[in-house]
Parts: structure tokens; sequence; C-alpha cells
């Protein structure tokens, strides 16, 4: 099956560019530790104080749909905190402070279906609505906002790149305000730096920037191309400290690097790989720890994953040291991606929620 993969992505390419890329993603894939294969977990994730969200595609009253779980890092006491079979809850990310949770809700059915942005609670309650046709929300460093992107189109896709706009809402004004870039789009993936500086963000063409990971001011129009840093492929996630930034290289390996902003100028140095697996599983969703010691990402068969609603049969939780020591922590293979760590709060220390 690999393969004729890889000689469809040969003849459909050019063969000398096909022939090339293959060879690139066999040697990627060869970098870092392959967790595929691991006698013996060498970190205690029981001793992790911080807590996982994640996506999860499970029946719920008798409807199988999309769930947003919270479970401690080992993965245990996992707490189901949407439990709505009529509304497909995703794409979760917890609050600086780790109080709250914004997140993007497929409402509705058919024709009339739309992707909106919510925040709630980080138990699940007092829920609200603050975008409607709109996807990728992330929050600001000091958690009193939540910046998000338009949805491109009126009607409903499942095209994660289908976006225009960078729009931030401010959780106790209630007020909206635009980007000054106007002519960002097609982003996905969006990060906020924690001095507030910076987005992070995946593209398919920003300013005419495709298939990359760039960085742009946050209250500007620079937008700077980190590939000219060495930084290929997909899902930026930012540590706390912003002194590091994780992402996916290929679909096969985790990779991170040392942030500089000298001279104004963001930088990624020192780059090395965290994780590679075998080219018939597949590698997402990579997200940084609060301390910055570990990330956690998703994991499963490269086959049949993110072609249907963003199904992803057969996939789990893994965290991992940066070094490349893993554990699994869900097993169920429900689905399970898009997790996000949430820091230990005053409201979330020593509680099962």
């Amino acid at each position: 099956m690999l393969i004729k993969r890889f000689l469809a992505n040969i003849i459909s390419a050019g063969w000398l560019i096909g022939f090339l890329l293959v060879i690139s993603a066999v040697l990627q894939a060869s970098e870092g530790t392959d967790f595929g294969y691991q006698d013996e977990p060498k970190i205690d994730v029981k001793k992790i104080p911080y807590k996982i969200i994640h996506e999860t595609y499970r029946l719920t009253e008798g409807r199988y749909n999309w769930e947003l779980v919270i479970s401690k890092a080992d993965g245990s006491d996992a707490v189901n905190i949407t439990n709505t079979p009529d509304v497909d809850e995703m794409y979760a990310h917890a609050s600086p402070d780790g109080t709250k949770i914004c997140f993007v809700a497929d409402e509705m059915t058919r024709r009339g279906k739309v992707r909106n942005v919510y925040y709630m609670n980080i138990d699940g309650s007092n829920r609200v609505k603050i975008a409607s046709n709109a996807r990728q929300p992330c929050w600001g460093p000091d958690s009193k906002s939540i910046a998000y992107l338009k949805g491109e189109y009126d009607r409903y896709t499942t095209r994660p790149y289908a976006t225009s706009e960078v729009i931030i809402y401010d959780l106790q004004t209630g007020k909206y305000k635009r980007h000054p870039n106007s002519k960002l789009e097609h982003l996905y993936a969006l990060c906020w730096s924690p001095d507030g500086k910076w987005f992070f963000a995946a593209t398919q063409g920003a300013e005419e920037i495709s298939d990359t990971i760039i960085a742009f001011e946050a209250d500007g129009t620079r937008i700077f191309d980190l590939e000219n840093w060495g930084v290929r492929g997909c899902r930026p996630d930012v540590s706390r400290d912003g002194k590091k930034l994780v992402w996916g290289e290929t679909d096969w390996l985790l990779r991170v690097g040392e942030l500089s902003f000298e001279d104004g100028v963001p930088k990624v140095l020192n780059i090395k790989s965290i994780v590679s697996c075998p080219m018939d599983m597949k590698l997402y969703h990579i997200d940084l720890s609060p301390d910055g010691k570990y990330v956690t990402f998703s994991y499963g068969p490269f086959e049949g994953a993110q072609q249907v609603a963003g199904r992803a049969q057969g996939w789990n939780i893994r965290v991992s040291d940066l070094d490349g020591n893993w554990v699994q922590i869900t097993d169920d293979g429900q689905d399970n991606k898009e997790p996000d760590w949430i820091p230990a709060s005053s409201e979330t220390a020593g509680t099962d929620k």
C-alpha cells in the first residue's frame, strides 16, 4: 500500500520531485526516537502535575459524535465534559491560567451545518458562543482574550485552512478587533506567544507563502516564513516561556527548536527531532506542557485518518519527553486526537474535572 502511494505521488508530481520527496520523508522518519518500538516506558507520567484535554469520537446517548475529554497526564480519571449528542465539540485549548477552554462546535446538520467558536469553564459549565462560522481559536497570554479565524466560505467545510482574517475577542468587554493585516488567509493551528507580540500558524497560502509555518506580528503586518530557519511542516506550538517551538515536520516526525527574537525577528535555532514513527502510521497534533518538559500528541494508522469529517480511527494519545521517551495514555482507539495540556490552577488542582 505504501509503495503504491509513493508511486502515485511520483507520477502525479513529476518523477524527480516525487522521488526526492519520498527519499526526504524516509530520511526524516528515521530521525529521533522511533516510538513504534520501545521496551519499557522511561518517564513516569503519574508524576506530571498537568491534565490533558482531547477530542474523541464516541457513543453519547445512543449517537456517535465528537466530545471533549479531560484526564490526568497518565490517562486516568477521564471525564467527558461536554456530553452533547447533537453537537460536535473539537479543537479544545486550555487558557494559560487553567480555568477555561476555547473550542469549536459543529452545529446543525446537512446544508445548515456550521462551525462556531465557544469558550467555557474548565468543567464544561457556562458555555459562551463568541463567533459563528469561525474556527481555530487560541488564547491570549492573559487568558482574557481569544483569537480565532473567520470561515472562508458560507457553506460548511472540513478543510482546516478554509479561513480568512484573524479576529481577537475580549472576554471582559465583549468587543471584537480585526488583526491589522487583513490579507491573512488560509491559516490553521493558530497559537499566540506568551509575550503577546507574535502569532504562529501553519499556512496554505498567506501572502503567497504556502505549505509552511509562519510567524506574524500580533499588532503589525510583518510576516516571517520560518522555513528560512529549517522549520517545515505544520501544527506549531509555543512553550509557555516563549523559548521553544514544536511542530510536525512530516506525518512521521515531530521536532523542537529554540525560539529567538533577536533584532525583532523570530528565529528557530538548534532544531532536533523528538520522535518518529513507521511510515504506515502517523504522528500529529503536538502540544508542549506548561513546564516545557513534555509533549503530548496523537498517533495512529496512516490509512483512513483525517479523511471523513476528521475521523482518525485507531488513534490514541501519547506523552513524551523531549528525548523521545513516550507513554501511551489512551488505549480505546476512539479517534483520540488534538490533545492540549491544562496548566495547574487553584480551580483545577486536586479535582477530577
